[in-house]
């Protein structure tokens, strides 16, 4: 009785509004219809219990073997920088393809999971990942390792992580931020994990068999969880492949733009902090690597401390100050001359980019107008974003100076663009208050 007087309460609602509205402002009409959809979707949300959380169980798993991936390439790359003929900014290719392709692509995979192709997707790319890094072990060329990394496992970590991410945020509301943050920490705990692994077995193993024992732990952390997601929404019956309606809303074509410059200068210090300390500060190649699973290990905490505090306050009111420590962030690398002062920055950096990588799904999420529509918008905004990623390791490793130990240009670099990114969040908070005239907790 309860839920049918809600339903009768929500089509008087929908009727009234509708009678009062549709002559005077056709527009207004759709935002309450709208608001309305995403009213009952969210009353059927489990928001918690076995299934909900095994589902976030399986998302974090699929985002250990993909972004995990990409957070592991500081270390792969200071081990290519000296074993490959390449420069920094070319060897910076592999990585930044890598994470480009797997961001770009979720326009095309996240349209593809809202019409209901989820398991062909995580089929898929749990294959291609698995195949990449085995070929990988192969390789003893630039090339081959551009196809294998880059290509190959960029291409299957697409298919997996914005699907999965998907799927999670359906079965939560007002703990949808955290469970999704628990997701995203996979990605870290993968960046911690996998340099560790790659580092402890180098020396014994070589790189053949270190790559394969990554491989094998890949194939049964991903057959976990194609065993064990399942999506909850029905899949929407039409709809093209890029929503252009969704850029009409200026809110979202602006937090995209942050994105997108924040993207250019935020993997810069992931990327280009092991090698400062290899050439700049003297580390030994074992100090150097274990930087990267530093920053990583850090930015689980800033994966999932901000998200719950965002179910709260608001992701984007939180994401506003994140951006600007971590802008400030990478100016103070600058002044970094000593090895422990290296290692502390890495963490304080760590924990801020989880915060980057985290808070904005919240965010895109509720300026999506149902939850059927959860995957092609997040997949939209991140595709454009992924531009900036594919822009900004090459042009900060083409910016370096490595014979004199020069980083300068490449550290003002980044935290221009990480400054402009946050001008735009503000700038999104702005909008969005004018517009809608919510509480500042609603985003």
């Amino acid at each position: 009785m309860p839920t049918q007087s809600r339903e009768d309460s929500l089509e008087t609602q929908k009727n009234s509004a509708g009678h009062t509205v549709s002559e005077a402002d056709p527009t207004a009409k759709h935002r309450i219809e709208s608001t309305l959809i995403l009213d009952v979707d969210e009353s059927a949300i489990p928001n918690g219990g076995f299934q909900a959380w095994i589902q976030v169980v399986g998302g974090f798993f699929f985002y250990f073997n993909s972004w995990g991936l990409v957070n592991t390439f500081g270390t792969f790359e200071t081990y290519y920088i000296r074993i490959f003929p390449k420069t920094p900014s070319e060897i910076a290719w592999i990585g930044t393809t890598q994470g480009f392709l797997l961001v770009l692509v979720g326009v095309l995979t996240g349209s593809l999971h809202d019409k209901g192709y989820f398991r062909p997707l995580v089929l898929v790319g749990s294959f291609m990942i698995v195949f990449g890094l085995m070929m990988l072990s192969l390789t003893t060329q630039y090339w081959q390792a551009f196809l294998a990394q880059s290509i190959c496992i960029g291409l299957g970590s697409a298919c997996v992580f914005l699907p999965s991410l998907s799927v999670v945020a359906t079965y939560f509301s007002t703990k949808r931020g955290y469970a999704i943050g628990v997701v995203v920490s996979g990605g870290q705990l993968g960046g911690v994990i996998y340099p560790i692994m790659f580092r402890q077995l180098l020396p014994t193993l070589g790189f053949g068999w270190t790559t394969r024992v990554i491989g094998f732990m890949a194939l049964g952390l991903l057959a976990i969880s194609n065993a064990i997601m399942k999506p909850r929404v029905p899949p929407k019956s039409k709809g093209s492949l890029i929503d252009v309606a969704a850029f009409r809303d200026v809110r979202y074509s602006v937090f995209t733009l942050g994105l997108f410059f924040t993207f250019i200068g935020l993997y810069l210090p992931l990327y280009y902090t092991p090698t400062y300390g290899l050439i700049k500060l003297g580390m030994s190649l074992t100090e150097s690597f274990y930087l990267t699973a530093i920053t990583n290990g850090a930015s689980i905490a800033g994966a999932i401390v901000p998200s719950i505090i965002g179910d709260k306050l608001g992701p984007l009111n939180l994401m506003i100050p994140c951006s600007l420590i971590t802008g400030i962030l990478a100016f103070t690398w600058i002044g970094i001359h000593t090895i422990p002062g290296l290692q502390a920055f890495v963490a304080f950096y760590g924990f801020f980019t989880g915060c980057l990588i985290t808070l904005p799904n919240p965010i895109l999420i509720s300026l999506s107008p149902s939850l059927q529509d959860v995957g092609s918008r997040v997949g939209m905004s991140y595709s454009i974003a992924a531009f900036g990623l594919l822009i900004g390791s090459p042009s900060g490793g083409a910016l370096l100076d490595l014979e004199i130990g020069d980083f300068l240009k490449t550290q003002c670099f980044g935290g221009a663009f990480l400054f402009g990114g946050m001008s735009l969040f503000v700038l999104t908070r702005f909008l969005i208050h004018r517009q809608k005239k919510d509480r500042w907790a609603s985003y």
